[in-house]
């Protein structure tokens, strides 16, 4: 299979200009293409990663990749649906640049005859006086064709101000800078950054003169329509001190039988049989969850490693019964407490265990916890609970401060004490 042919298989392309131009490019030749990211928060997340591994993907067949971290476009923003974005401290933007600029080298190689490249579009810009940017750029975008953006026009009735209204023209910039520095000419994105991207491409046709590429990745809903991505505490990131490797792997784990093969062809490395047949078990035996569990395991082998991928693993066996509690380490325990929503204990004063299967809510009432310890249902730290008056102790908590109550297979509650 071309590659073009490849990434249509897996649902990588969204828009595209000129798709035959563009097959030809991809098939035939080596180009050099870039992919932008911006420090809005302090981590890149799962629709960043789609890119990455895009990336990644036109890399291994052959092409040149830059990766842009917005030191400059980060400071502005890009245009929110609904409301102006809230400008964070130049500092601030600075440091969160430097934690994605070490984030994103491990997604692609920087050896080899294609490559990658890492860029900063500050160095460009920061240079720039306001009156050569609007001299020297600022002529070639319509302030019709801008007020005609789906972005644009819906901040209309509420306000948008020329900050966001003019982030276009610096994305656009960047293109040009790339095509002319490095020969770039393929920008790749999600779906949501089109008008941006189609923008950067006009920008070169009417300065330079050349035809570029564009192409668009689809944005990652669930099947209802709303947008995949989000836990209960808020985005997965792929910083580890933000989303934990326990929580990211549950995470894929838990994929709806309706997406976990769209996932497959779209982030992970496996062939088309591989994943036909993974679709295929899917449907006959979807308690196994085998499609769920490769898509887990590839993702957490590459954001955070194999070792912390049998860690999480291991813990979710371990927190079931069918595993050793006290061999996890710390960092584990906690991560899974966080993402168990543990209760907590100020300290361990009069405490009981039945005091620790009520308030860790996996049983509503003292007289539920109560039946379930007479019918031999209840337990803490996998042992079975038969006292219930017995304290708990300081010799109970796992890695000093937390404790797992289980009732039955299936329900688990933790506490945090301190």
């Amino acid at each position: 299979m071309s590659l073009f042919d490849d990434l249509t298989w897996r649902g990588l392309i969204a828009h595209s200009t000129d798709p035959e131009a563009l097959r030809a490019d991809l098939d035939h030749s080596s180009i050099t293409f870039y992919v932008g990211f911006d420090p809005s928060a302090p981590s890149l997340h799962m629709g960043n990663l789609l890119q990455l591994v895009t990336a990644r993907r036109l890399q291994d067949a052959g092409h040149r990749p830059i990766l842009l971290v917005g030191g400059s476009t980060g400071l502005i923003g890009d245009p929110r649906q609904s409301s102006e974005r809230n400008l964070n401290p130049v500092e601030i933007v600075h440091e969160w640049v430097e934690r994605i600029r070490a984030s994103v080298q491990g997604f692609v190689s920087f050896e080899g005859d294609n490559a990658a490249i890492l860029v900063n579009n500050y160095d460009w810009t920061a240079p720039l006086s306001a009156l050569d940017f609007l001299r020297d750029y600022g002529k070639y975008f319509s302030v019709n064709r801008m007020l005609d953006r789906e972005v644009v026009k819906r901040r209309l009735e509420s306000g948008i101000s020329y900050t966001e209204f003019s982030y276009v023209l610096l994305q656009s910039l960047d293109y040009l800078e790339l095509h002319r520095r490095h020969g770039a000419s393929l920008q790749t994105g999600g779906s949501d950054q089109w008008g941006n991207i189609t923008a950067g491409v006009e920008l070169i046709r009417r300065v330079t003169g050349d035809k570029v590429h564009a192409m668009a990745t689809p944005l990652i809903t669930k099947a209802d329509g709303t947008k995949y991505g989000k836990t209960e505490s808020g985005a997965v990131w792929l910083d580890p001190s933000m989303t934990s490797p326990y929580a990211f792997y549950q995470f894929f784990l838990n994929a709806e039988d309706s997406m976990v093969v769209s996932l497959l062809k779209m982030y992970t490395r496996r062939s088309r049989d591989e994943i036909e047949d993974l679709a295929r078990q899917t449907v006959e035996a979807p308690h196994l969850r085998a499609a769920q569990r490769a898509l887990a395991d590839d993702l957490t082998d590459l954001v955070h490693s194999v070792e912390q991928r049998q860690a999480a693993v291991e813990a979710a066996a371990a927190i079931f019964g069918q595993g050793d509690l006290w061999s996890l380490d710390g960092l584990t325990l906690n991560a899974v407490a966080t993402e168990l929503g543990a209760a907590h204990w100020q300290d361990l004063a009069d405490k009981t265990v039945l005091d620790a299967l009520v308030d860790s809510t996996v049983f509503a009432s003292r007289a539920e916890a109560k039946r379930a310890v007479k019918a031999g249902g209840a337990y803490l730290n996998n042992e079975r609970v038969t006292d219930l008056e017995r304290a708990v102790t300081a010799e109970d908590l796992l890695s000093g401060d937390v404790v797992f109550v289980r009732r039955g297979k299936k329900t688990v509650g933790a506490l945090r004490v301190g």
